[in-house]
């Protein structure tokens, strides 16, 4: 129900609250669906609290409370054992989210509660090794509808990609494609143990010969035309996928500006780490981690949180105070030893980085189905299917919906087939469907009642009173609520369940009653009732990067 309807039941029973009982908070007021319709819209369990406060029976409560609220034209009241208070929203409150939702369009469910504070938002962060894969896919989807939602309630985001271009890996990138410049040239090429064997391997030896290289003895040379090669490749299957960056960090940049030796140097100056057999340790065991953990191991090197904490301190001291990072869950391992890095690191300082500090969505891999068995792996991406060998599947809106459409830490396995197909099976096909459909009615109605029907946006609703059409009225008036729980817990996934729902019940009444009917005030009535459906399936769709077609 709207964000209206609920401050006007928390009003009523606050104006109740001060008569039975002035002395109790206001903040023993809530609210709660009950589980079982013939209990109303809404209950509350204020007369179970105050009962225990004041002494008297939860039935003598809820009655009193039920006596001292006030008459009301949007609810009728009641008390039921052992004491709650039930609220029955009428027809005309149900049907006044209709005009709240058409009179603030795009706008409906928005929220600027958060004050435009800054977040950033880190999310796929690939290695430049290869091309992207399911699982960046699934990351990338879920970093962008994240960002998205927070930018629903007021958040100022900024969308970040961090670059992993130092390292071990990145050598071995370098080794292989400098090795298969040797092979297309006839000389002897001893590929590394850990290299890349794609094609997309061979593709960048070829590209570095065309480009005027005479040979790839140069392994520096060679790794940053392969990085850069990479780089530019999933730029653009990001593009396709329509997600946008709006910055990106290099790790390397944290070597070469010195950042990482300055960290350490700070977790050193405040007494966190520790020498012990030739390595540097950090004291991650003060901060909840099962044991310390090496920093910087005996031939010099950092182990791979070490740049991670770095990183995260020049969030800090960007002036996100909040941060996000949505990774894969194999950097469950990290999310202790960063956190502590970041406290130790910053604990002689005035505001020192919070426990909690970054927040971590964690998901889990992808499983890719085709025609009853796991889809072949790909020649050219080496050892996986790629994303945009997805997206040329199945198209850009199946693959982020479907990606979407369960909690970040389950499993998932991607049905190509139910993907691809037209029927109510597939859930990105149905939602986009009920828009569509509303599309071609109000098309329909151009033709029929041209310039004889009122401006939708003024029509009364007071026709609108079958239980599936207040039952599509309750269920706009959910909106908002369902899109701050999102936020809040970063579960795009509500939002797909949400708008599941809403184009399941549209459907249902489509299929039961007829729209365009001889008789205006109806006809008006249900218009703008499928022109508010229309517009929250809009509202939900955006925010997951999912078009929303008028024709199918």
């Amino acid at each position: 129900m709207s964000a209206e309807i609920k401050s006007h039941i928390t009003g009523l029973l606050t104006r109740a609250l001060a008569k039975v009982a002035p002395q109790q908070p206001g903040s023993l007021i809530s609210l709660e669906r009950p589980k079982q319709a013939q209990h109303g819209d809404f209950s509350s369990p204020l007369a179970m609290q105050l009962a225990r406060k004041l002494k008297i029976p939860p039935v003598e409560t809820a009655e009193a409370l039920v006596e001292a609220i006030p008459p009301s034209d949007w609810v009728t009241v009641e008390f039921t054992r052992p004491g709650f208070i039930n609220f029955r929203v009428h027809p005309a409150a149900k049907q006044h989210t209709a005009k709240i939702v058409l009179a603030a369009g795009e706008r409906y469910g928005r929220s600027d509660s958060a004050g435009a504070r800054p977040v950033i938002v880190e999310f796929v962060s690939a290695n430049p090794t290869g091309p992207l894969h399911v699982g960046h896919g699934r990351q990338a989807a879920l970093g962008d509808a994240i960002g998205a939602l927070l930018e629903s309630q007021g958040w100022r985001v900024t969308r970040e990609f961090y670059y992993n271009d130092a390292g071990a890996q990145i050598r071995n990138l370098g080794l292989s494609v400098q090795a298969r410049i040797r092979e297309k040239l006839g000389a002897r090429a001893e590929f590394p143990a850990d290299g890349y064997h794609g094609d997309y391997v061979r593709e960048i030896a070829e590209k570095f010969l065309e480009a005027g290289n005479t040979d790839g003895e140069d392994l520096e040379a060679v790794t940053r035309f392969a990085v850069a090669e990479l780089r530019r490749e999933q730029d653009l299957d990001l593009q396709a996928f329509g997600v946008r960056f709006d910055s990106y960090y290099l790790e390397s940049s944290l070597y070469r500006d010195g950042r990482v030796q300055r960290t350490v140097q700070a977790l050193i100056d405040a007494g966190k780490t520790f020498e012990q057999d030739g390595a540097l340790w950090l004291k991650t065991t003060e901060y909840g981690d099962d044991k310390d953990r090496v920093m910087r191991k005996s031939d010099g090197t950092h182990t791979y949180f070490v740049p991670d904490v770095a990183y995260h301190l020049t969030k800090w001291e960007r002036g996100f105070t909040r941060a996000v990072n949505i990774q894969g869950s194999d950097h469950h391992g990290t999310v202790a030893r960063v956190r502590a890095g970041l406290q130790a690191a910053s604990s002689k300082w005035e505001r020192a980085v919070p426990p909690g500090y970054p927040d971590y969505v964690l998901h889990k891999m992808v499983t890719v189905m085709k025609g009853g068995g796991e889809m072949k792996i790909s020649k050219r991406a080496g050892s996986y299917v790629s994303l945009r060998e997805l997206i040329d599947e199945v198209g850009r809106d199946a693959v982020r919906f479907f990606l979407l459409s369960r909690k970040a830490d389950t499993e998932f396995v991607f049905d190509v087939d139910l993907a691809k197909s037209q029927s109510e099976e597939n859930p990105v096909y149905y939602v986009q469907m009920a828009h569509a459909r509303i599309c071609a009615v109000l098309e329909q109605r151009k033709a029929l009642f041209a310039g004889r029907d009122p401006d939708l946006a003024a029509a009364d609703l007071a026709p609108l009173i079958g239980a599936r059409e207040l039952a599509l009225l309750q269920r706009l008036g959910e909106y908002p609520e369902v899109l701050e729980n999102a936020a809040a817990e970063f579960a795009p996934h509500q939002i797909v369940f949400y708008l599941r729902e809403l184009a399941g019940e549209f459907h249902s009444y489509y299929n039961a009653e007829r729209i365009l009917v001889a008789e205006a005030p109806l006809r008006s009535a249900r218009l703008a009732l499928c022109l508010a459906v229309r517009q929250v399936l809009r509202n939900g769709l955006s925010l997951l990067g999912v078009s929303q077609p008028e024709k199918m």
